[in-house]
């Protein structure tokens, strides 16, 4: 029995003002911990977007036009980041998306359900929309790892005094780095991510002192704050311009993690870390590129590493690393977070989940997962070999994630927060435009590694349309084929079968129809516990569900009770603890004496599912290779009984 996704009733709030700072999920925090969880979003939060100065520059430099004269390109250049960094980061992201929440959660599955609630239905569209942007995310959890990790190391070729055959060791350092982190993700992160918060900031100060003193060298490039330049630069050389804004969309990749990471920091830590630290960082780095490259021509080949004083280019090689370790490891966490959701939702099969702390609630891995994202980063490692091959792939996936949230923000804005069609037209048009521009300058670099991140996500898309497809074919094909329970309940009071004590738990989707081991059970072994229990696990639209509004128990009659337990859809079942609350709410049981009895259903592909053959069968793969559900729902092994049935799809 896999959760179904539930219809949303979430919570969207309005910041109430910065004097009364709040934790997540609404509860007051005091100054101390207001700022601590401040420092804390530098080190998950502003991983990826705080290194992207590694490569974004560089990148940007190296497609602009060889005829243009070098201070119209880098000014050019440099004012297309910092405005990047203003419209999608400040504006779209911190401005207005992080006011949008789902009892303080964020990300994009978070806003596709905003968007069903502000519908009041849940539409294939909105379905489809929240897919492709999980299926993006995905995608940039492959590239980001790769990129960042291998863009630091190549620091080493620029090293002073380094030999030139140190440059044939890059990617073997690389890839022994990046399987150290996937290999510890399964002792658990929230040990190192203590250090996490102070590493970034000991990043962002150096990378902004060192920005700062190259532009006092030469002060005239904060001319390029006016978007005139960027206007100019892009009018002026036609599609090479339009090209460059494909690799101008690097300084901004991870600026979908502000609002995704809300659940864990709150909006207004975020927004503080943002404001004061981060992005003032980036625009003294980006500048301070900008003043070296136009003092030093030579610089244009990679503007970052060519900016570090000799004195301090080996701790800076050092901390880069340490840096582009801690925006995978945000990477990885959130594709680890997203796959419990969609887990949670309906729209994957179940997996193995596993908690690393007992004390942290977002502290999961996910082993085939993590499996899956090492094997595509050393893979993409070994195939591309350079952050500046890598980067082509990169943009796509992140543009195409940041469209996605846009469209699903026109619902949140128009019916949610009763804005009239002007007022949304306002925000959203410019935002989209934006948007649509980047998305299209990608696209030209489909034939230099772009097309990777779609053939993922073309093939997550099939896998999440696939099951959530199946399981309501299924689901449907159930219903048709089941008995009520109600009904069930007046037939087996006039036959009473015979008796069997103890108390049995039959698990069920829906809590209406009689489960299928229940009538198995009755036709196979003609016996009827004592008590019988119809459990349905379902997924609540908040993240997370108190204990006291855990479970819901509903006495039928005599022989049969119902009881529903709700999780949030950031939260692991347990049922054994449900269970402990069912007790402490009158339901009489033993676990000693309890089965828990699953019906596992036997699938064989139909003619006339309604999915074509192939997909029929590859549902039928994810159903036989999705998590057992004694395990999934952490059920002692010893007191379940399976019962099966062959279903065609």
């Amino acid at each position: 029995m896999a959760p179904k996704a539930a219809d949303t009733d979430a919570a969207v709030t309005e910041p109430q003002g910065e004097a009364a700072h709040h934790d997540p999920h609404g509860g007051k925090l005091s100054k101390k911990a207001f700022l601590g969880l401040s420092l804390g979003s530098m080190g998950v939060v502003f991983g990826d977007i705080g290194t992207s100065p590694l490569y974004a520059m560089k990148e940007a430099l190296h497609h602009t036009r060889p005829g243009l004269g070098l201070e119209d390109s880098v000014l050019g250049v440099v004012s297309l980041v910092l405005w990047a960094l203003t419209l999608i980061v400040t504006v779209k992201y911190v401005i207005f998306l992080m006011r949008a929440d789902n009892n303080g959660e964020g990300g994009t599955l978070v806003l596709m359900s905003l968007a069903q609630r502000a519908i009041g239905k849940r539409l294939p569209l909105f379905l489809g929309l929240g897919i492709v942007g999980a299926a993006l995310f995905y995608g940039d959890g492959v590239i980001t790892p790769a990129i960042s990790v291998l863009s630091a190391v190549e620091g080493i070729r620029d090293a002073p005094g380094a030999p030139g055959g140190l440059a044939h060791y890059v990617v073997p350092i690389s890839a022994v780095i990046l399987i150290a982190l996937f290999m510890a993700q399964a002792k658990g992160t929230h040990r190192m991510a203590a250090f996490f918060g102070p590493i970034m900031c000991v990043w962002f100060l150096a990378i902004g002192a060192i920005g700062a003193m190259h532009l006092a060298q030469d002060i005239t490039v904060l001319r390029a704050i006016n978007p005139w330049y960027g206007a100019r630069f892009r009018a002026e050389n036609g599609l090479v311009g339009f090209f460059v804004l494909g690799s101008v969309v690097l300084a901004v990749t991870g600026a979908e993690a502000l609002y995704a990471d809300m659940g864990h920091f709150g909006r207004g830590p975020i927004r503080l870390s943002w404001a004061a630290f981060a992005f003032p960082a980036l625009a003294l780095c980006y500048l301070g590129q900008a003043a070296n490259v136009l003092a030093h021509p030579a610089a244009r080949a990679n503007p970052f590493w060519q900016a570090i004083p000799t004195v301090i280019y080996g701790p800076m090689l050092s901390l880069s690393g340490a840096a582009t370790v801690i925006a995978s490891q945000a990477v990885i966490s959130g594709a680890f977070s997203l796959t419990q959701q969609a887990v949670q939702m309906g729209r994957l099969p179940r997996i193995d989940i596993r908690r690393t702390s007992e004390t942290q609630a977002g502290q999961i891995f996910v082993p085939a997962i993590n499996n899956l994202l090492m094997i595509g980063v050393l893979v993409l490692l070994f195939v591309f070999q350079s952050s500046s091959r890598l980067a082509a792939a990169y943009g796509i996936a992140v543009t195409g994630a940041m469209f996605v949230d846009t469209r699903l923000a026109i619902v949140v804005v128009h019916r949610l927060w009763k804005w009239n069609w002007l007022q949304t037209s306002m925000l959203i048009v410019p935002v989209a435009i934006v948007d649509l521009v980047f998305i299209s300058s990608n696209l030209l670099k489909i034939p230099d590694g772009a097309w990777l991140p779609l053939v993922l996500g073309g093939a997550l898309i099939i896998i999440m349309w696939t099951w959530t497809r199946g399981t309501q074919i299924l689901t449907d094909k159930t219903r048709r084929d089941s008995v009520p329970l109600a009904e069930l309940s007046d037939i087996l009071r006039a036959r009473a079968p015979h008796r069997a004590p103890g108390t049995a738990i039959f698990l069920t989707s829906d809590p209406e129809l009689a489960p299928v081991a229940l009538l198995h059970n009755l036709k196979h072994n003609k016996v009827l516990h004592e008590r019988n229990v119809v459990l349905t696990v379902k997924t609540a639209p908040t993240p997370r569900v108190d204990d006291h509004a855990r479970v819901y128990i509903d006495r039928i009659n005599a022989d049969f009770q119902k009881v529903t337990v709700k999780y949030g859809f950031m939260e692991s079942p347990n049922l054994p603890k449900a269970l402990q609350l069912c007790r402490k709410k009158g339901l009489k049981f033993d676990i000693m004496a309890t089965s828990f009895f699953l019906g596992r259903r036997s699938v064989v592909p139909s003619a006339t599912s309604g999915m074509p053959r192939w997909q029929d069968r590859l549902f039928i793969f994810l159903m036989k290779n999705a998590a057992n559900p004694t395990d999934f729902f952490k059920i002692p092994p010893g007191r379940v009984v399976e019962l099966g049935a062959q279903v065609s799809v």
